[in-house]
């Protein structure tokens, strides 16, 4: 039995922030519950503009790998992509394939089939050496193959790694690595797939076509107030921030020598953005004798947007959006910076006409990888998955996609976020849990439709396979779980049997986490049995990662992963000595509370219950990892109406609630039961629970998904 609590609030902070970004009381008090408090996390709620993404170039070695890439292309040489089999790695690999082809670039792509283990290896190096290839791109693995990347600097071949997985503590020696957990990597959010890395990639490649790419420019502006002039200066490149330079000055005309101003100046380009006023407050600065070369933004700028020819900073900075979910107060140079972002990827949309449905078509991709490699649907994550729906429900969908989506029962509703998770996620994920990912790939990169037809039902047959294959672990590891569980000190569960599918150790752990709410490992061998094979996963704050490290960096032939999830593999006859470790570490092992108190997310009396409340989902939405459905509670709600429904062992009980507004529907899954126990028609009761869209007929109603009923709360 789940304890149910609600956090509580102050007024001033609810209506804080219900006046500042122009949301409801209901908003604003789930944001606080949630702990959103600060405008930057807000405003990945409120906004879908993909402005709010971080720029590709604070990979502080973005450039190097752009180089290298296009170095590839002039040279016309042999690339190879290596990616993961999992979605991820599938979709990353899509990404950047597509790209390097419509570059002509001499590309090809590789991921692991059928027994192969995860991340690049040693035949794959050497095959490709034999083609003359000279350039290795991995995408979701390569962040832990050293040794292989090692080989390939032994056969002259380059290798540039993209990864997001956590970092061992000696890296790789790539010629390139582009890892947002890498201590060094400079971007600002850590979190993001491997497809997203991949984008990024993608993303500077394509910046890289721009006469401004690899351009140092400096934006000045200056400010006269009081007879104190302030000078401020901004270095930027390739969109991204490098230096800021403010001097303030209460006497003047100076000598520009005698400040630091020359330095900062020297041989860059400078942008303003009223030329006019910038050079007369120069020349009051520093005479005329001082000639610079000022470049009005302004004047280029308004070309396209007219309604700013007439502006200042100032102004624009009280209209800014960016702005207004700022925690510090920016400067007039910030708003410059962001104006001139938002000018330059407007004029790279107008060079190359294909690059927004491209982007478009990519981002798909990216907001499948986010949902399958369980990222926290935070930050720039949730404007890559918001952006994905809504082109999937104007009917715009990348094929291959669309395929599995005919598949799958998705006409007349809106595509949620949950139903890529439950129903297209799993699809493709199949194909490589049965060793066969490149079926997943194929589908992807197809340009034939019945090739894709064809592929899509191949697919989902191996999915129905690997459904087969879960149920029969389950099976056969059911008494192992549990003597494993009380073998461990019931700290963690370790499953092991030769019979166990390799594709679905993943899965199987997953499972046995959830029923005995402790970190699992699900381990098979090898066909010749040399090798074990496992995956773990996690939870209650326990990291896998470092759980797998205190094994000793010799124990594994190798392993990676997140915090949730880890794979590795050793040699066989280590087990039992695997086994005595796994024990003894767990002997020490902190876990957090089994049964922690569940936050409801808000209280709502009958009498606000009503359609309206769709709104507020509408506005949380897209859900997964970090961001839980709405968890509402509502006391003294009378059942108007009740009636069993299902044809399945358990039955399910279907309510119907009175509220002021309507008579509003629930379903409680599996507890038909209750029903004459617990309470009856006409009972009123204390529920705890979701809120579902319900699609019939052409309307969308809410729907309560009843989670308990507990009496007292």
């Amino acid at each position: 039995m789940n304890y149910y609590s609600k956090k509580p609030l102050l007024a001033k902070d609810v209506n804080e922030l219900c006046t500042k970004y122009g949301i409801s009381q209901l908003e604003a008090s789930i944001l606080l519950r949630r702990g959103i408090k600060s405008g930057e996390d807000i405003k990945y709620f409120i906004e879908k503009d993909l402005r709010f993404c971080h720029q590709c170039f604070n990979f502080s070695n973005m450039e190097d790998a752009v180089e290298r890439i296009n170095q590839a292309e002039e040279e016309g040489e042999k690339v190879l992509i290596f990616g993961d089999k999992d979605v991820d790695g599938v979709t990353s690999t899509a990404i950047l394939y597509e790209y390097l082809k419509s570059r002509n670039i001499d590309v090809s792509w590789r991921l692991p089939v059928g027994e192969d283990a995860y991340g690049l290896s040693i035949e794959a190096v050497d095959d490709f050496a034999k083609e003359y290839g000279s350039l290795i791109i991995t995408v979701d693995c390569g962040i832990s193959n050293n040794i292989e990347i090692a080989h390939a600097n032994e056969l002259g071949i380059d290798v540039i790694v993209t990864d997001h997985h956590n970092p061992p503590e000696n890296l790789p020696d790539a010629i390139v690595i582009i890892d947002p957990k890498t201590s060094d990597s400079g971007y600002p959010f850590m979190d993001i797939s491997g497809a997203a890395v991949s984008y990024k990639l993608v993303s500077a490649l394509r910046f890289s076509r721009m006469d401004i790419y690899g351009q140092d420019l400096c934006l000045l502006s200056t400010k006269n107030e009081n007879g104190k002039i302030t000078l401020e200066m901004m270095k930027t490149r390739n969109l991204v921030k490098k230096d800021y330079l403010c001097v303030e000055f209460d006497s003047y005309p100076v000598s520009i020598y005698q400040t630091k101003i020359a330095d900062f100046l020297k041989g860059e380009m400078i942008l303003v953005w009223n030329k006019e006023k910038e050079e007369n407050t120069l020349k009051a600065l520093f005479g005329n004798g001082i000639e610079f070369q000022l470049v009005d933004m302004r004047q280029e700028i308004s070309k396209k947007y007219p309604s700013l020819s007439r502006i200042d900073l100032p102004a624009l900075k009280q209209k800014s959006t960016i702005a207004k979910y700022s925690e510090t107060e920016l400067s007039d140079l910030d708003i410059f910076l962001n104006i001139f972002i938002t000018y330059i990827e407007k004029k790279q949309e107008e060079l190359f006409p294909s690059l927004k449905k491209d982007s478009e078509m990519d981002l798909q991709l990216v907001a499948l990888a986010a949902l399958a490699d369980i990222m926290p649907l935070k930050n720039e994550n949730r404007l890559f998955i918001k952006n994905a729906l809504e082109k999937m429900n104007q009917g715009i969908v990348r094929d291959g996609l669309k395929e599995l989506f005919a598949r799958s029962n998705f006409s007349n509703k809106e595509i949620t976020s949950t139903d890529l998770s439950w129903s297209i996620v799993p699809v493709l994920n199949a194909a490589g849990r049965l060793g066969q990912s490149n079926l997943a790939l194929s589908l992807l990169l197809s340009k034939d439709p019945a090739e894709r037809a064809a592929l899509s039902d191949k697919i989902i047959e191996l999915n129905e396979k690997r459904k087969n294959l879960v149920t029969e672990g389950e099976t056969l590891t059911f008494k192992q779980a549990e003597e494993s569980f009380k073998h461990f000190n019931e700290k963690i569960c370790v499953v092991i049997d030769k019979k166990i599918f390799k594709g679905i150790t993943g899965i199987l752990a997953g499972n046995i986490m959830k029923k005995y709410s402790v970190p699992s490992i699900a381990i098979t061998f090898t066909e010749d049995a040399s090798v074990a094979v496992g995956s773990m996963r996690s939870c209650r704050s326990l990291k896998s990662t470092k759980f797998l490290e205190q094994f000793g960096k010799d124990f594994f032939i190798n392993f990676g992963g997140h915090d949730a999830a880890a794979g590795f593999s050793f040699v066989a006859s280590k087990t039992s000595e695997f086994l005595e470790k796994a024990k003894y570490i767990s002997q020490s092992m902190n876990l957090e509370d089994e049964n922690p108190t569940i936050d409801v997310d808000a209280e709502l009396t009958p009498d606000f219950l009503g359609p309206e409340i769709l709104e507020t989902v509408d506005f949380f939405e897209p859900y997964g990892e970090a961001n839980p459905k709405l968890l509402f509670v509502t006391k003294n709600i009378q059942i108007k109406d009740a009636s069993i429904c299902g044809k399945t062992e358990r039955q399910h009980l279907k309510l119907l609630f009175d509220c002021k507004k309507c008579k509003f529907p629930g379903m409680f899954w599996g507890e038909a039961e209750r029903l004459g126990r617990d309470f009856q028609k006409g009972d009123r009761i204390n529920i705890v629970y979701n809120v579902n869209k319900n699609f019939f007929n052409g309307s969308v109603t809410p729907q309560m998904i009843l989670q308990e009923t507990p009496h007292t709360i």
